[in-house]
């Protein structure tokens, strides 16, 4: 047996291709003094990827080129010289786009298979769960009754936002790109609503489903969708800023010219990242978890097979090809 690993071997200007990875292998590495080894069920592929590809600033430490590509995954311990982690735990580690990885324990969360599936923990009771729970109750504040607009609501973080903000009392409205999607926002994940961004007529179909106005935007896409949601946000409205995937790739496309309605309606606009709030992750997960095992919080998986096929999958993911969470599958 080998480890496989995908390296970043360029930095891109503009859109990724297959050609700024590189995949190798190596020795399965051992555990040293304190450490285990985690061979890894599924890898999390997640649009922040990008930014630690990049040379430029970001509130984050960059990926360095011929470094494995960060990331985080779900798997086994199967050796281990550390006091708190036997061989057979369930773990999430950030051990990055490879089959085996060793930890020392810091920022891993032993987790339970049983109680919700192994997938779940890179998804709705992971990373992307909590980002929806954080920006929804600390940013976007909503109260009952209220309206509240996510876009990429088809995402592994929209898909909860919308879900939690329907069990809070509010009005629930996606924004998507594409009939699939719109239909699976509102017909399987309980939205009220779900705008398709593409089918060209934004402006009118956002008020028709917004006949009230927009109480809260959680915003992940940024750029023209954005601009269109500005124009119907009511006084005093909150924006919870969460991701800008639309600029990703080409830094242009993120322009706003709507921007005075941030004064004519005394809009908030609330820029975050989830590890700012470490503190309320513990109560976010506990939360998310209970909901999914009772069945109250659905999703969806898009799973690639194979790590060799992560940068076509994390590819996809930049241009909206994914249903739900993407994920790769490594055993």
């Amino acid at each position: 047996m080998r480890n496989m690993q995908v390296l970043l071997a360029a930095r891109p200007s503009g859109r990724v291709e297959e050609r700024h990875f590189r995949i190798v292998e190596s020795d399965i590495p051992r555990a040293g003094d304190g450490e285990f080894v985690v061979r890894a069920h599924y890898l999390s592929l997640d649009p922040y990827m990008r930014g630690r590809m990049d040379d430029s600033r970001s509130y984050a430490a960059k990926a360095a080129v011929g470094d494995v590509m960060v990331g985080t995954a779900v798997g086994e311990v199967i050796e281990s010289r550390h006091d708190k982690y036997q061989v057979g735990d369930f773990v999430e580690t950030r051990t990055g786009w490879q089959l085996y990885g060793t930890s020392n324990g810091d920022g891993v969360r032993k987790i339970d298979p049983g109680y919700v599936p192994l997938s779940a923990y890179l998804g709705t009771v992971g990373m992307p769960g909590v980002t929806a729970w954080i920006g929804l109750n600390e940013h976007g504040r909503p109260k009952a009754g209220e309206t509240v607009v996510v876009s990429a609501a088809g995402g592994a973080v929209g898909g909860v936002v919308g879900q939690l903000a329907k069990l809070q009392g509010c009005r629930a409205v996606g924004i998507a790109g594409g009939r699939a999607k719109c239909d699976y926002v509102a017909n399987e994940l309980g939205f009220d609503a779900c705008v398709d961004y593409k089918a060209g007529n934004l402006d009118a179909d956002l008020a028709a489903a917004c006949p009230k106005g927009i109480d809260v935007y959680f915003d992940n896409v940024g750029g023209p969708v954005l601009d269109a949601v500005l124009l119907h946000m009511n006084a005093f409205s909150r924006i919870a800023l969460c991701g800008q995937i639309s600029g990703y790739n080409d830094p242009d496309a993120l322009t706003v010219r709507n921007f005075r309605c941030f004064l004519i309606n005394r809009i908030q606009l609330r820029g975050f990242i989830c590890s700012d709030h470490l503190d309320l992750w513990k109560t976010a997960l506990k939360e998310l978890a209970a909901l999914v095992h009772e069945g109250k919080l659905k999703y969806r998986e898009s799973i690639a097979s194979g790590l060799e096929n992560a940068p076509k999958a994390f590819i996809g993911l930049l241009n909206g090809q994914n249903f739900g969470k993407q994920l790769v599958k490594l055993i």
